[in-house]
């Protein structure tokens, strides 16, 4: 079947909203600023962890044509269960109310004064309107609010590269390129590729699609991921780039917490280049661009307990509902809050993510179930220092970190999964071995 330009861009655009949410608007401007004249190199790292590694993540959900379940069942079908369940436990408790506390810092507070429980009640409640209507949900996205979102995304970032001077600071990074590897992870989006990646496969299931076969889905998965991902590119580029080339007019206040030095940033470049109505601005993006992710994650959430238990529509309704609540209940604390619980959670469940995405575009010859089991049983051990280390950090614990490579920039897993992967895979294929 031919993919029609049409739904090619309405996936396409679906897409880049579901990744597109309040962590990736606000984390490169910041970055991009502290980077200084290094920004490029920043950007390069950054682009790994927040661009690359959940474009792959989409091709694979186009090869697996599954639910996240078959991201891990080659490990084995308890350890996909188990890592399922956290990973959406974890979008819904975390990544999901962090949309709202950003909007309502951001873009309602400062303009209505409201509390934070009105606003993510009101927020939650149309999230909640939109997931209910499943079957719509990628056209209302794609075809109405992404294109509204990149256009005046484009529009800051073109007005204020032509407004700054190309002035950047100095950098205050000593490996910019390994902060742009960490900041990537912030933007959770290789968790958000294997959970909207999900959400696009069953809703190209619905007949108001009208694609059906394995291969017409596998390219139009495949060009729409394509597609997003060049966007993300584009945009977060601009972002780093327009916070770099305005370090040197705009002074942010350190002793701030860094989401709101990187909302004070944004919110600065922006009346800068596009004067009062640069904050206007500034807060329709931020709650459409967490808005639609929100839409994504609960959808992605609900699906997957849908069809955990015999396809139940009445589970879709409840387990939506309930992820609703607990966005209200944890948009209470503040942007900041959540991103402190988020990063000991994220540091032993995101190299997981990573080894698993890029183990499912391998071939299958190359990525065996012998070849899961141990990459990721590496990926693990060598992932809790790291989670231990930021939780209780201690002197015996850095000497005995010492001695892995990449340890100290939390990359610890890097090494022995790359190691395990190679010698499961190649070694046992040699002539050497043979003998």
């Amino acid at each position: 079947m031919d993919i029609k330009r049409k739904e090619l861009l309405v996936t396409s655009f679906a897409l880049f909203s579901l990744f597109f949410g309040a962590g990736n608007l606000l984390i490169p401007p910041l970055l991009g600023y502290k980077a200084g004249e290094n920004w490029f190199w920043v950007t390069i790292g950054f682009m790994i962890t927040a661009v690359v590694i959940p474009i792959l993540g989409i091709l694979a959900h186009a090869k697996l044509q599954g639910t996240l379940f078959d991201f891990g069942k080659k490990v084995s079908p308890t350890f996909s269960l188990i890592y399922c369940i956290l990973i959406y436990v974890i979008a819904v408790a975390i990544p999901s109310p962090r949309t709202a506390a950003a909007t309502h810092e951001i873009a309602v507070f400062p303009a209505f004064g409201t509390s934070p429980l009105l606003t993510s009640a009101i927020y939650f409640s149309l999230v909640l309107v939109f997931v209910l209507n499943r079957s719509k949900i990628l056209n209302l996205i794609g075809k109405f609010l992404t294109p509204f979102i990149v256009i005046m995304l484009l529009a800051v970032i073109g007005i204020a590269l032509f407004s700054s001077e190309f002035n950047t600071g100095t950098s205050q990074f000593e490996t910019p390129i390994v902060t742009g590897i960490l900041e990537g992870y912030q933007t959770f989006d290789a968790i958000g590729a294997v959970v909207v990646g999900a959400v696009i496969i069953v809703s190209l299931n619905f007949d108001n699609m009208a694609v059906e076969a394995y291969a017409s889905k596998r390219t139009l998965i495949r060009k729409s991921g394509i597609i997003a991902g060049l966007g993300l590119f584009v945009i977060y580029a601009g972002l780093i780039a327009i916070g770099a080339y305005y370090s040197s007019d705009i002074t942010v206040n350190g002793a701030l917490s860094n989401d709101m030095q990187r909302a004070n940033l944004l919110r600065a470049i922006s009346i800068s280049s596009l004067g009062k109505f640069g904050n206007t601005v500034l807060s329709i993006l931020i709650s459409l661009a967490c808005f639609t992710t929100a839409i994504g994650i609960v959808a992605g959430t609900a699906d997957y307990f849908k069809g955990l238990l015999n396809d139940s529509k009445l589970v879709y309704v409840i387990t939506a509902i309930l992820a609703c609540v607990l966005g209200v209940g944890v948009g209470q604390l503040d942007f900041n809050s959540i991103i402190v619980v988020a990063v000991p959670v994220l540091l032993l469940i995101y190299p997981i993510t990573i080894v698993l995405i890029l183990l499912n575009v391998l071939p299958q010859k190359l990525a065996t179930p012998l070849v899961f089991r141990v990459v990721v049983i590496m990926t693990l051990l060598f992932s809790i220092p790291d989670v231990i280390g930021f939780m209780s950090p201690s002197e015996e614990l850095k000497s005995i970190t010492s001695y892995i490579p990449f340890a100290n920039y939390s990359l610890g897993w890097v090494l022995p999964a790359v190691i395990s992967f190679f010698g499961i895979s190649f070694i046992p294929n040699s002539k050497y071995f043979k003998r």
